[in-house]
């Protein structure tokens, strides 16, 4: 058993010293995921990113008797980073993270950026020191503190991969080629989620799945002045939004086809009620409503459930639109809008993808021509039950970590990894969390990384990894 005090010291003094200044200098590389890159490996960003890290971790295993790190790359596929740190037992956690990053988004307050680190008021803003360029230095640091004070754990292997954004298409090749050397892990500990507030531990019990795509409506070869066209040729975003139609009811924003939703198990929405108790307005004045937008619901748990367990569509892009300031009197040729959908956890996203790819381009307004392609879409992903020596020791890392009681929650957004795992070693224990949590804002502008719960997170993954090595053995993992 360690000395908590020791470890919050040892944990804030390595955060203070050695990671807050390698963090700053990665968020000013600009690696953003080969969905947003397509010539990443010309550019060099992501090798830049992978060199810091790599350097910044070697400095440190020789802490760590017996530690490996290599850079593991498979031909044309994004590099991953593979730490293997010996323990007191053949036993395996897998940590996991991810060194890629979202593009840059508009918006930025005056003197910050996406590749511009800021430490304000306890945050260091910038895109991707929450998401994720921490977990590699949090869990390290999490080994370290034990090494400290010679507390045992279980052999670690912490995979750090580069394309997580992009929806991890590189991992599956690299799971089967590491196959060997990261074992059959009892306990999969990922430091890529949220977290409901800076108060306590927040466990991740859900993801949603998701799928991105294209609409694209043609109702003309070329653009014809409006004067002309304008009640003889059907306007292309009109039907757009018609087709929409079938999918979302424009006044509620519901998913109206039955078949994109699941039935939410009782233990789930009984966690969100918790969580909305727990959370109260926060669980949506968190978010930067502008003038007198209102939530989408009264009800503080609905508003969990329908970010949590409900399908939603967002449009995250559009073309064909001329921008206002140069929009002349034309009826335009096409409109594509791109759509963002994320499925409930356990809706098969291959399935729900080819439901909407048909009710989109069946029967078509005015006989337009219609067009739905998806690039990416992956299933979600549902917690399995907590081990008896999980979810006490979870109550006890939030508690020596942050004062305060666990809290479960679903996550809206998608790790593709955590479906890989959950199909491939279904024993398995995880533990997810993050330090995303309310106007940390990622993705989007004015990202930060909260740093007293990075410091409170690695804790409480260094008591997690003490519990597990200590758990009863012969019972479930």
């Amino acid at each position: 058993m360690f000395d908590p005090k020791r470890l919050h010291d040892h944990v804030h003094q390595n955060w203070n010293d050695a990671i807050i200044p390698s963090l700053v200098d990665y968020i000013r590389i600009p690696n953003k995921s080969p969905a947003y890159d397509p010539d990443w490996a010309k550019h060099g960003y992501m090798e830049d990113a992978v060199r810091l890290m790599e350097a910044w971790a070697r400095k440190r295993l020789d802490a760590l008797p017996g530690a490996t790190l290599e850079v593991v790359r498979l031909e044309g596929r994004t590099p991953v980073i593979l730490i293997e740190v010996p323990g007191s037992s053949d036993d395996t956690v897998l940590l996991y993270g991810h060194l890629d990053k979202q593009p840059e988004m508009t918006g930025w307050w005056d003197g910050f950026g996406p590749w511009t680190p800021v430490i304000k008021d306890g945050k260091l803003y910038g895109r991707g020191g929450a998401d994720d360029g921490y977990a590699m230095y949090g869990s390290l640091a999490a080994l370290l503190a034990l090494k400290d004070q010679k507390v045992p754990h279980a052999r670690c292997v912490i995979l750090i991969e580069a394309c997580e954004e992009s929806g991890s298409y590189d991992l599956p090749f690299y799971i089967d080629h590491l196959a060997h050397r990261i074992g059959k892990p009892s306990l999969v500990i990922c430091l890529d989620s949220g977290c409901g507030n800076y108060d306590q531990l927040w466990l991740t019990t859900s993801l949603r799945g998701n799928g991105v795509g294209t609409l694209t409506v043609r109702v003309l070869t070329e653009g014809v002045h409006s004067g002309d066209a304008s009640g003889i040729v059907p306007s292309s975003f009109r039907i757009a939004c018609q087709l929409l139609s079938r999918i979302e009811d424009e006044a509620t924003g519901r998913i109206l086809p039955d078949e994109l939703y699941v039935q939410v198990p009782p233990q789930r929405i009984a966690q969100a009620q918790a969580a909305a108790k727990v959370l109260g307005p926060e669980v949506y004045s968190k978010m930067p409503f502008a003038g007198g937008t209102l939530p989408m619901a009264d009800d503080l748990t609905e508003l969990v459930l329908n970010r949590t367990w409900r399908p939603q569509l967002a449009i995250i892009g559009a073309d064909g639109l001329t921008p206002s300031a140069n929009a002349g009197n034309v009826l335009l040729p096409s409109t594509t809008l791109k759509l963002s959908f994320r499925w409930p956890p356990t809706l098969d996203a291959d399935r729900a993808i080819a439901l909407v790819e048909r009710i989109l381009t069946k029967d078509p307004p005015y006989g337009a021509e219609v067009a739905v392609s998806f690039d990416r879409g992956g299933t979600g992903w549902n917690a399995p039950p907590l081990a008896p020596w999980l979810e006490a020791s979870v109550a006890r890392a939030s508690e020596q970590a942050f004062g305060k009681p666990v809290v479960y929650m679903g996550e809206g957004g998608t790790i593709p990894f955590m479906g890989m795992l959950g199909e491939k070693f279904p024993q398995t224990q995880f533990v997810i969390t993050g330090v995303l949590g309310p106007h940390s804002n990622a993705h989007g502008p004015n990202e930060f990384l909260h740093i007293k719960t990075g410091e409170r997170v690695t804790s409480a993954v260094a008591t997690i990894l003490t519990d597990h090595f200590n758990r009863p053995k012969g019972g479930q993992a």
